[in-house]
């Protein structure tokens, strides 16, 4: 049940507002790669004395009377990756879901909304008739059919779903179909789907990894069809013509890239002073100028949807963030809420095993062990872990997996920390977002405390021959690095395959590497990963200097 694969605060808020005049009739047009597990050979698993220390003397199972050696709640990308790992371990594993397997990434999140992006890209390049003249090409006017732009993304879904299942019990994994909750140490009841039956299990570990669910502010009425979230849009079921965006994160800034691309006027409303606040300033100027001025996109920063009414047309009261004072009433045709995900975790009965949440998320330590709450020195919570959305930590796809691979290692005995500066981030507009690191804003508080000097080089795509060929040359990377030692401490790009180019610095920040090292490595010519190049080689220069 892990979120999409991009940044997002752990913490929502009500982002947004906008303004433009007068209201449209609501439009209704209602329409209809194989992953491998591998058998463990060497069953390899930590000796473990049962309930050494249970919470408010709770009695847990005996040593060996296990049902199983782990069971995860939860079959999500973190809990997939859990089961699949400790399963290959030889551990006996069983993995919980009570909804379809994937979790949000696969059946709400990214991947239905990456083949809709897929396809509307191809839409965009295809209608953009003065980027295609550069080449001498001319195209004639563009044709689509949303109902197989919505089945490609929902045959996708269905394929990755399935060949997740089928890894699952390759590996060995028994999956337990129900809603699971804990009920004391090292004991989860599964309340069985369809008959609702309860189940008791016990566990040497229990690994939590229940997700996210959108974020619907206070105010906001949703009808699932003309106001709704990203759950209910990446169905596709129709293009109204005038749609508003509650929220300019990256959710909110890739179905405008969706929805502008397949003839539909957008509005983005955004709460804070200004938008796409939770990116880079500097990234930030540059990717709106490209992604939301050259649109028909109208964004509006420092005004809040107070209220919003279902209907046709949809009735949005628009206040002033600061003053909260009337600003205006539109009537749009439909409403993408967009403002961030809160933690599934309310139905846990986390106070059975002593666990007080912070705003709903779990409390881990960076082994991803439940700590009893959020305060300093609060102690952990024996053979209690937890993955994912469901912790706060990075809300991304692919830190869920990372978080429940890390557990599994603990759980096995092998101490290991998750690292969260090295794992990249990407908004999969065209062009492109992606960041790994520390902002310019923390990289300053830590040089600030540590007494180095910060650095900073930019690096322009107007310079790569790759970019110029493809006639995409306005982009931008900045990274950020240590002058002192070199270390590379971040970097934030815009631009063509943003989202791939971020991997190498993200394994430079993982391996801690420094920029005069970095600088001599050979990129190929022409490719866009000379952008990288260029970049190491000016931090060097400034090192060196």
């Amino acid at each position: 049940m892990e979120a999409w694969s991009g940044r997002i605060r752990a913490a929502p808020f009500p982002e947004g507002s906008f303004s433009p005049e007068g209201s449209f009739r609501c439009l209704w047009r209602f329409g209809a790669g194989a992953w491998q597990g591998r058998i463990p050979t060497i069953p390899v698993a930590r000796s473990v004395t049962a309930a050494s220390s249970a919470p408010f003397g709770s009695t847990a199972p005996a040593a060996g009377s296990f049902d199983f050696d782990v069971i995860v709640i939860g079959a999500g990308y973190g809990g997939f990756d859990a089961a699949k790992h400790a399963a290959e371990h030889g551990l006996r594993v069983a993995i919980v879901e009570s909804r379809d397997m994937g979790g949000t990434c696969v059946n709400r999140g990214c991947v239905p909304s990456k083949a809709l992006l897929a396809a509307s890209g191809r839409v965009r390049e295809l209608a953009d008739a003065e980027h295609l003249a550069g080449f001498g090409i001319h195209a004639a006017p563009v044709r689509f059919e949303r109902q197989k732009i919505a089945d490609h993304a929902r045959q996708l879904v269905e394929t990755i779903r399935t060949n997740l299942t089928k890894t699952v019990e390759r590996s060995g994994a028994k999956i337990l179909r129900g809603k699971g909750r804990l009920d004391g140490p090292q004991r989860v009841v599964v309340r069985e789907s369809g008959g609702g039956v309860e189940r008791p299990y016990t566990a040497r570990d229990v690994i939590i990894a229940t997700g996210s669910d959108p974020f619907v502010p206070p105010g906001i009425e949703t009808d699932g069809r003309t106001v709704f979230t990203s759950d209910e849009a990446v169905d596709l079921e129709w293009l109204p013509r005038w749609i508003a965006i509650v929220g300019s994160g990256y959710i909110g800034l890739e179905f405008a890239d969706v929805y502008t691309a397949l003839g539909c006027e957008v509005t983005m409303i955004e709460a804070l002073d200004r938008v796409m606040p939770t990116f880079d300033p500097d990234i930030a100027k540059i990717a709106a100028r490209n992604l939301i001025d050259s649109r028909d996109i109208d964004a509006r920063a420092g005004v809040l949807a107070q209220s919003i009414k279902p209907g046709c047309p949809v009735q949005i009261e628009l206040v002033d963030m600061k003053t909260r004072e009337p600003v205006e009433t539109l009537e749009v045709d439909a409403v993408l809420v967009a403002t961030g995900r809160v933690p599934v975790s309310q139905d846990l009965n986390l106070a059975s095993v002593g666990v007080a949440t912070n705003r709903g998320f779990i409390p881990v330590d960076d082994t991803l062990q439940v700590l009893a709450s959020s305060e300093p020195g609060a102690a952990p919570i024996p053979h209690l872990w937890a993955v994912g959305d469901v912790t706060g930590k990075m809300m991304l796809a692919h830190t869920a997996a990372a978080q429940g691979t890390v557990a599994v290692e603990n759980i096995l005995g092998h101490p290991r920390r998750i690292d969260y500066r090295s794992i990249p981030a990407a908004t999969f507009t065209h062009p492109e977002i992606s960041s790994v690191g520390l902002s310019e804003a923390d990289a300053k508080a830590l040089a600030a405390e540590q007494g180095f000097e910060l650095g900073v080089v930019r690096s322009y795509f107007k310079a790569n021959s790759k970019a110029l060929a493809e006639l995409e040359s306005d982009g931008l990377m900045k990274l950020l690095f240590n002058k002192a030692s070199g270390e590379v401490l971040g970097a934030h790009l815009y631009g063509l395959h943003a989202a791939d180019l971020i991997q190498e610095i993200a394994n430079a920040v993982a391996r801690r590497q420094g920029v005069v090292q970095l600088a001599q490595e050979v990129h190929t010519h022409p490719t866009l990963s000379e952008v990288v190049e260029v970049a190491y080689k000016q931090a060097a220069l400034a090192v060196a200097g």
